[in-house]
C-alpha cells in the first residue's frame, strides 16, 4: 500500500524544464568573468545549491578557466561568494518561474482521494521555498510537508534525511509504501539511498532541459526520442520506473 509520495519542485512539479536555477547559475558564474555551458549547470541539478556551486567549480574545463582568470585554484572562499550572488539572481526569478505543470493539481487530487500523503523535498533554501510554495498555491498546489537541506543540517540530495523528515512528520509506517518523484538523477539517488521505490518524470525534466512550447511543436518522433534518452538516464541512476507525464502517475500507483 502506498502511503506517501515525495515530490520534488522545481522540474517535477513547477518550473517546465527548471529553468529559473539555470539562468540563475548562468548568471552568477557570469559575474565572475566565468561562462558555463547548459550542461554543465545541469549537471548536478537537484543538489542542495551551495553544494551545486562546489561541484561546478570541480568540473574539469570549469577549474581550468578560473585557474586563467585567477592564476589560482577555486577555494571554499569562491563558493561562499559565488553563493551570495546566486541567491540574489534566484530570488529575481523564482516567482516567474513558479508555474505549475501540467495534471499537477489533478494528480494530486487523485492521489488525495486515495488517502497517499503528499510530502516533498528540494534543493532550494527555506526562504526560496517561502516564495515557491505560495506561488504553488495560489495555482491550487499545495503538499502536506515541504523540506529543505536547512532543515537537515545542510544535508541536502543524494542523502536521504529530506525524505526521512517527510516521512516522520507524516507518521509513516515503512519506507516500502513510499515513493519519490523527481526530475534529476539527484533526485533518484536520493530515493535510493532512502531505500524507497523511485520514479522519474521525463516530460518538463531538468534532464530534458526544453521549454513546454518548444517540446511541445517537435514532431512526435522527435518527441519518443527525447523521452527515451531521458528514460536511459533515469535506468542508469537506477530509477524504478518513469512517466512522461504526472497524469500517468495514478495508474502508476495502483
Amino acid at each position: 500500500m502506498i502511503e506517501a509520495v515525495i515530490l520534488d519542485w522545481a522540474g517535477t512539479t513547477v518550473d517546465y524544464g527548471s529553468f529559473s536555477p539555470i539562468y540563475a547559475f548562468e548568471k552568477t558564474f557570469r559575474t565572475y568573468g566565468i561562462t558555463p555551458t547548459i550542461e554543465e549547470i545541469r549537471e548536478p541539478m537537484g543538489m542542495l545549491k551551495i553544494d551545486h556551486i562546489r561541484t561546478m567549480l570541480k568540473m574539469d574545463r570549469l577549474t581550468a578557466l578560473w585557474r586563467e582568470k585567477y592564476k589560482r585554484e577555486p577555494n571554499k572562499t569562491d563558493v561562499l561568494e559565488l553563493y551570495k550572488v546566486f541567491q540574489d539572481e534566484v530570488f529575481q526569478v523564482l516567482g516567474e518561474y513558479s508555474t505549475l505543470k501540467p495534471q499537477v493539481v489533478e494528480t494530486v487530487q487523485i492521489l488525495r482521494e486515495r488517502k497517499i500523503k503528499i510530502g516533498s523535498t528540494t534543493g532550494y533554501t527555506n526562504e526560496m521555498m517561502e516564495i515557491v510554495t505560495k506561488k504553488a498555491a495560489d495555482q491550487g498546489y499545495k503538499v502536506d510537508y515541504w523540506v529543505t537541506p536547512d532543515m537537515t543540517n545542510a544535508k541536502g540530495r543524494p542523502y536521504p534525511y529530506m525524505i526521512f523528515r517527510n516521512l516522520e512528520y507524516m507518521g509513516i509506517s515503512s519506507v516500502r509504501n513510499v515513493v519519490k518523484i523527481g526530475d534529476t538523477v539527484s533526485d533518484i539517488a536520493e530515493g535510493k539511498n532512502a531505500g524507497v521505490t523511485t520514479i522519474g518524470v521525463i516530460d518538463g525534466s531538468s534532464i530534458m532541459g526544453m521549454k513546454q512550447a518548444d517540446f511541445e511543436s517537435l514532431p512526435e518522433n522527435e518527441k519518443k526520442q527525447k523521452r527515451q534518452a531521458v528514460r536511459k538516464i533515469y535506468q542508469a541512476a537506477g530509477a524504478d520506473y518513469t512517466i512522461e507525464n504526472f497524469g500517468q502517475l495514478p495508474d502508476l500507483l495502483a
